[in-house]
């Protein structure tokens, strides 16, 4: 396949900007997809990452006719499907397609439209990134987990990684992406939500007490239905993350505790709603689930 020299993210939020930046060490020209109201306001109030203003190319997709070598999708799940579309010219044969969005049903969404063996699974972890208004900041920058499912070409995962190599760019290769996409979700059902329901920080599950009691048995939750499923998660894959969670600086905040505060729609729907619809599926009872999912939604129908 031909070098990669030109690389499309669309979504702007905390990850996009991560990767965006990080990207524009490469030798590759870096595109920031977005409408031409966006383009505006970033190019006006300008966009920070760690303090520093991020000196981003701008487009409207809308506007490109060259395809993309890369094209990233960082947007949150609800804007997916107009992201795909406004993104779907710019696709040839030769994209490599992935998506930094949290939770296990985006490349699924991806392959509806796109052809599957074009899309590199992957799981951005091991990082704390937080974004309010025109400000980001991420500690650490943590990695991309980055594969196929067994039975799948891996020519675009090995053109993938060979230009991140030489971009000095933070991943890792796990034996089964699938099983660990579904680990990374059992760390997003025990953390994301918990913190917005009980307005903390990580810090706020570090110490005894409900929220941290809540998060384990949530994450158990997602151990049951995923074995249901065919994912061998164990109760080492809770020790797992619970060990990098209370690591983590005890002021940084999860995505959903940033949505509460700034009053946006959360993914609670990808999180306990996988989970509740899964177990539902299997007779199994997500009673930790069902509490958090009802106390978002209620949070949300508050704003």
């Amino acid at each position: 396949m031909k070098e990669i020299k030109t690389v499309g993210v669309i979504g702007l939020g905390a990850l996009g900007t991560l990767y965006a930046h990080l990207l524009m060490k490469s030798s590759a020209r870096v595109l920031v997809l977005a409408d031409p109201a966006r383009i505006h306001r970033y190019e006006t109030e300008g966009i920070y990452y760690n303090g520093e203003r991020c000196a981003f190319t701008y487009q409207d997709p809308a506007a490109c006719r060259e395809p993309l070598d890369v094209l990233i999708f960082a947007t949150k799940f609800g804007g997916l499907q107009e992201a795909i579309e406004e993104c779907r010219h710019l696709v040839t044969p030769d994209t490599t397609i992935l998506s930094v969005l949290n939770g296990i049903s985006s490349e699924e969404v991806l392959g509806e439209t796109f052809p599957p063996e074009q899309i590199v699974w992957c799981v951005a972890q091991k990082m704390t990134a937080k974004k309010e208004g025109n400000q980001v900041t991420v500690r650490p920058v943590g990695e991309l987990a980055l594969g196929v499912p067994a039975g799948y070409p891996s020519l675009h995962l090995e053109r993938l990684t060979a230009f991140l190599d030489t971009a000095d760019f933070p991943y890792s290769l796990p034996a089964d992406i699938r099983t660990h996409m579904w680990s990374k979700l059992l760390c997003n059902v025990g953390t994301n939500q918990p913190t917005m329901v009980f307005q903390c920080g990580f810090g706020g599950l570090q110490v005894p007490g409900k929220p941290r009691e809540i998060m384990f048995a949530s994450m158990r939750e997602v151990v049951a239905v995923a074995n249901a499923e065919g994912i061998p998660l164990s109760e080492k894959d809770v020790e797992n993350w619970v060990g990098i969670v209370d690591a983590f600086p005890p002021e940084s905040e999860t995505s959903m505790r940033q949505d509460g505060k700034a009053h946006r729609k959360s993914e609670v729907d990808l999180f306990a709603g996988t989970i509740r619809r899964l177990g539902q599926k299997h007779s199994i009872p997500t009673p930790a689930n069902d509490w958090l999912y009802e106390q978002v939604r209620r949070i949300e129908a508050e704003y």
